[in-house]
């Protein structure tokens, strides 16, 4: 009788959707941390300017003692709704290492994306792209030279005005 090896191959562990958006946060709080150091900075409106590039205002919205919650957006605003376009809500735990991406205001809310009861794989989905968008703007930010050398309490802490903010009508 013949005798048939079979080679096992081993079991190479994948990355699931769900570690892959673990992995995004833990890039995107590198990221923010180097460029911004959220951690640090007391709550209140913040600008960098850098010459040939958009003004950046990052809202220090509240501190706690594990938490940061942040609003990242250019001196922009969407002329329809008035709101800064665009922008990224942010949630930095400092005890996990991580920075969630919680909204991004780009056109559309996520309600308008994905409707009001989404299936959790639509929200995991969702949630990837918006993490995958924050990586590559923070990314784009620090290519450009926007950091906390260039990071200035903004004197006028209420809302941007439209001229400010090049908003037409």
């Amino acid at each position: 009788m013949e005798k048939v090896l079979t080679r096992r191959r081993p079991r190479v562990p994948s990355m699931g959707r769900f570690g892959w958006l673990m992995a995004l946060y833990a890039e995107n709080h590198e990221r923010l941390v180097r460029l911004f150091d959220p951690a640090s900075l007391a709550p209140g409106r913040f600008r960098s300017d850098v010459p040939g590039a958009l003004p950046v205002f990052l809202d220090v919205i509240e501190q706690h003692p594990y938490t940061t919650q942040l609003r990242l957006s250019y001196a922009m605003l969407d002329p329809v709704t008035g709101e800064p376009d665009p922008s990224a809500h942010l949630r930095l735990y400092r005890d996990a290492g991580q920075v969630e991406a919680t909204h991004c205001y780009v056109g559309r809310r996520w309600q308008d994306v994905i409707g009001m009861f989404p299936p959790p794989e639509e929200v995991v989905d969702h949630r990837l792209r918006m993490n995958t968008f924050l990586g590559k703007w923070l990314q784009y930010l620090d290519d450009q030279g926007h950091g906390l050398a260039s990071l200035r309490p903004n004197q006028d802490d209420a809302r941007l005005d439209r001229s400010e903010a090049g908003a037409t009508g």
